[in-house]
């Protein structure tokens, strides 16, 4: 399972279960905004995405 979250140069988002839902709250922390129109995200300068694999209960490690 994938988590996702937005990292600013001074703050860092919460975990997000989908990219969808990262990007809906990436206003919260100044990471970017969504387009009314278009529906495309759209990040601030110096913005990054996390993305980290996160072992569920069907992943388990060897």
């Amino acid at each position: 399972m994938q988590l996702y979250r937005f990292i600013t140069p001074h703050r860092a988002g919460k975990w997000y279960p989908d990219l969808a839902t990262a990007q809906r709250h990436a206003c919260e922390i100044g990471a970017g905004f969504l387009a009314e129109r278009s529906g495309e995200f759209c990040a601030y300068r110096d913005t990054r995405l996390e993305v980290v694999e996160r072992e569920g209960p069907d992943r388990q490690a060897a």
